[in-house]
């Protein structure tokens, strides 16, 4: 079978490698990353992306993945794993969401109450319809962000 993407390592690149490997203390992902690219490269063993990924316990489609990474954009990419454009879930509080949470925290806790609590901010940050539903540990999180940990 022909191969799209040829692995040609210098002999630097080698060396990292091996070394990567030989240590042992990088995540275990980066560590097969370097073992399969050890494996393919043109110049060395010169393994089939079933071959290795065999011998390294993952799917085909992974070899060929670092294969591409490494030959597109070089060997940080090829060792690392993809970084997502955008989080998996958008957050609950954008910009002007979390200014009004602040100013509300900041303002005159509600009559009967000598201060606002989170329940009580998240209870009326629903209210006011800034949020369909928010936590209390959301309202935590963002205020600590906003404030920092030291400036209560």
């Amino acid at each position: 079978m022909h191969k799209k993407h040829i692995v040609c390592l210098t002999e630097e690149e080698r060396v990292l490698l091996a070394g990567l490997v030989s240590k042992g203390r990088a995540p275990a992902y980066k560590i097969k990353h370097a073992n399969v690219l050890l494996k393919v490269d043109e110049d060395g063993p010169n393994w089939s992306d079933a071959q290795a990924a065999e011998a390294f316990s993952c799917a085909p489609r992974t070899v060929f993945t670092v294969r591409r990474r490494f030959v597109e954009h070089g060997l940080e990419a090829a060792l690392e794993r993809r970084q997502r454009d955008r989080p998996p879930r958008a957050p609950i509080l954008d910009g002007e969401k979390e200014a009004r949470l602040i100013q509300l925290a900041n303002s005159e806790p509600p009559p009967g109450h000598t201060r606002w609590t989170l329940r009580l901010l998240a209870e009326e940050l629903v209210i006011l319809k800034v949020v369909d539903a928010i936590s209390a540990p959301t309202v935590m999180r963002t205020l600590r962000k906003a404030t920092g940990p030291n400036k209560r």
